[in-house]
């Protein structure tokens, strides 16, 4: 499942878009070197231009909606610079021979980042602060009334992979203490003593004052957060999300938020992209959102060429690549 053997010479595809929106003649030349000599390395613009030249396309590295999927037929390989992989397991992609890599392990830095940052900006009063403007100072007692020191609290990570981890990294570097729940047996690390199984959900739920989705959107993890998870939780617990808002159900988030059992909700992600100006969410002062911006870096590009190269390497030689997607579980 995780090899590509390339023999000989390969059609490789670069199709720019969100995550990749340049590729410079340097990083080029590190595909080209790294590829069977005489390969051949194109770059699309555009996802029209994209389609319009896939057909003879071994690999493609970028994006692979399923038009494109359906432009080439000669493919073997696809490295998704994409942190969740959702959007591209259509049933032909699930049906197909075709070997899917992406980010493993590349992309929770930023993004819990932003989820720590949306967080802060929640505790501290920080996203009202700058609502306010200079209304802000005829309210600081009332804020500083309301802020939250995280030292001593317990973070609750749901999903232990590279976003849970930088999350509970992030959490232990602020004095707290942190939980972790994962589908499969993952090892435990950054602070984390145990990760539990998804039976001891509820359990870590009502232990948590700060509970972070780190999980991959799936079967089983779509609408994960429903009424009764809410009702799990610790009441006026936080909830932080930067993977995929449809983790979440969008009618008991606002239940729970108008209810008071939750305290309040940094988001990246949101059920409905983009939310409409008149949801609900937008009417909360204790809800904090950024438009799904959590997954940009200055360094994602290049890690992501990094990763390409070095799975060029090893298809070379036949071994297994990296960071290779289970097209079944769907992460």
């Amino acid at each position: 499942m995780g090899a590509v053997r390339l023999d000989g010479p390969v059609d490789i595809l670069v199709t720019l878009g969100l995550t990749l929106p340049s590729i410079s003649e340097i990083e080029l030349d590190a595909i080209r070197y790294a590829a069977p000599a005489g390969s051949t390395v194109r770059v699309a613009a555009t996802m029209k231009e994209a389609i319009a030249i896939a057909g003879d396309a071994e690999v493609i590295f970028g994006f692979i909606p399923q038009p494109l999927f359906a432009a080439a037929p000669r493919l073997r390989w696809v490295h998704c610079i994409a942190s969740g992989m959702d959007m591209f397991l259509y049933p032909e992609m699930l049906a197909s021979d075709v070997v899917l890599t992406g980010e493993k392990g590349l992309v929770g830095g930023h993004l819990a980042d932003t989820g720590f940052g949306l967080l802060l900006a929640l505790t501290r009063q920080i996203a009202r602060a700058i609502r306010l403007g200079p209304a802000g100072w005829e309210h600081r007692e009332a804020m500083r009334m309301a802020e939250i020191e995280l030292e001593g609290r317990t973070m609750g990570v749901v999903g232990f992979g590279g976003t849970g981890r930088a999350m509970a990294r992030r959490a232990v570097a602020f004095g707290m203490d942190v939980l972790a729940c994962d589908v499969v047996a993952v090892p435990p690390s950054d602070g984390v003593t145990e990760v539990w199984t998804m039976e001891r959900l509820d359990e870590l739920l009502a232990a948590s004052d700060v509970v972070a989705v780190g999980a991959p959107l799936t079967a089983e993890t779509r609408r994960l957060f429903d009424d009764a998870r809410f009702a799990a939780m610790k009441p006026g617990a936080l909830l932080v999300n930067v993977t995929r808002g449809e983790i979440v159900d969008g009618d008991a988030l606002v239940a729970a938020l108008r209810s008071g059992q939750l305290g309040g909700a940094a988001l990246d992600v949101v059920p409905i992209e983009p939310l409409p100006a008149d949801h609900p969410l937008w009417q909360f002062d204790n809800v904090v959102m950024t438009p799904h911006t959590a997954g940009a870096s200055q360094l994602r590009g290049p890690r992501n060429i990094g990763r390409f190269c070095e799975n060029l390497r090893r298809a070379g030689t036949g071994d297994d690549l990296v960071g290779v997607v289970d097209k079944q579980l769907g992460y």
